[in-house]
């Protein structure tokens, strides 16, 4: 049984989800996870993991600064054991160039190139945003390839969490099959 640290940050919720969503299917497979907000209590870094599973959204066209905190305070140990990135965000649905470039800025400014990467969709959630936010939101939507939704009375999630579990059962068999001779 492997111990899997699942470090995150989210602005509005979906990469919390995609995180718990990774640790469900960590722990089907009978291994242990933890997953760790890394903008609350500090409860240390990734040190005594067998792998180390990172998720973060985007936001304003970047991903979370305490993500890319985290990561370069934690570099050496993820180039160590078997580590993994996910990022969320709406790039992801139907503009897949825009979500690698967000990933590609990730890897240079935390220094971190990452053996496993995935590129989840997020979500809209009108009924949750104020005013302001509903309609900025609403307008980014109509401007995006993809076919965002853009009725306000609603929210929309566009994870595809098949993916998610794909892409976890990868890790894990990864993990498994040890380093590469």
């Amino acid at each position: 049984m492997s111990r899997i640290c699942i470090p995150y940050a989210t602005s509005e919720g979906q990469t919390a989800r995609i995180a718990a969503h990774v640790a469900d299917v960590v722990r089907a497979h009978g291994h242990e996870a933890d997953v760790v907000d890394v903008k609350g209590p500090r409860l240390g870094g990734p040190d005594g993991y067998d792998g180390v599973v990172v998720g973060s959204s985007i936001h304003l066209g970047h991903h979370d600064k305490h993500v890319r905190d985290y990561v370069r305070q934690h570099r050496q140990t993820l180039e160590r054991v078997p580590s993994a990135f996910f990022s969320v965000s709406l790039a992801a649905h139907g503009d897949e160039q825009e979500a690698e470039r967000y990933v590609e800025a990730f890897e240079q400014e935390t220094g971190w190139r990452p053996a496993t990467v995935a590129m989840f969709s997020g979500a809209l959630l009108y009924t949750q945003y104020g005013f302001l936010k509903r309609r900025l939101m609403k307008r980014i939507a109509g401007g995006k390839p993809g076919g965002l939704g853009t009725d306000v009375s609603r929210d929309y999630v566009y994870t595809e969490w098949d993916a998610v579990t794909r892409f976890t059962e990868d890790f894990l068999a990864g993990l498994a099959a040890g380093p590469a001779s």
